[in-house]
């Protein structure tokens, strides 16, 4: 009896064992409260690299810069900056893809939008919302709609932008214009890149922290 008491024991403490890891991903809170650390404050942001919008073709930017401001929020997802101003490119180092030189005109603002993060590495997850941009690549001209995912890291004030397919849409209204079946409604374009983000006019970068109290 006692032998039979023992092993029911040790069967239902690795079960509840079990059903405790089971449940501890799911236990986790998400963070509502968004603390941006300076705020309300404007931001500059300078590429990192190459940035790279790819609608079935490359099309690569050496020189890209960004504007906008920052602010502490809650909620989630929570928007945490707005992104007023967006460059790719400039006339003497324009994008430039198989078609040609390419000309890309952001539809501002966007936005930054948090959604998760990680204390132990300062990494906020989340993505870049209300995208739009009229692109032309030599005589092939598409609009793109729609967000980019994203992480921010406090430590080195990177914005690193890495879309995945259907992030992104080639818009119906306007269509593409002179892109043949290169560029289509059913292209899934990607944008990925790095900014490095300062508060404007310093060499100060901003943190972004959640919790939830």
């Amino acid at each position: 009896m006692k032998k039979t008491l023992r092993r029911t024991a040790v069967v239902a403490g690795a079960a509840t064992a079990a059903f405790g890891l089971t449940l501890s991903p799911a236990s986790a809170v998400p963070s509502t409260v968004w603390t941006v650390t300076p705020s309300p404050a404007e931001f500059t942001a300078t590429n990192v690299g190459n940035i790279v919008l790819t609608a079935t073709i490359p099309m690569t930017c050496t020189t890209s810069g960004a504007s906008g401001t920052l602010q502490s929020n809650t909620g989630n997802p929570a928007t945490v900056a707005n992104i007023n101003a967006i460059n790719f490119g400039t006339s003497g180092s324009p994008c430039t893809s198989v078609l040609g030189n390419v000309t890309t005109v952001a539809v501002t603002p966007w936005t930054v939008v948090a959604q998760d993060y990680t204390a132990s590495t300062g990494v906020t997850k989340g993505y870049i919302g209300n995208v739009k941009a009229n692109v032309t690549a030599g005589a092939c001209k598409f609009t793109v709609l729609g967000k980019a995912t994203s992480t921010y890291t406090n430590s080195t004030g990177v914005l690193a932008v890495s879309s995945v397919a259907g992030d992104l849409t080639v818009s119906s209204n306007p269509a593409p214009v002179n892109c043949g079946a290169v560029v289509t409604v059913n292209t899934k374009p990607t944008f990925k890149g790095n900014y490095a983000v300062k508060v404007k006019g310093t060499s100060t970068i901003p943190t972004i922290v959640g919790s939830n109290p």
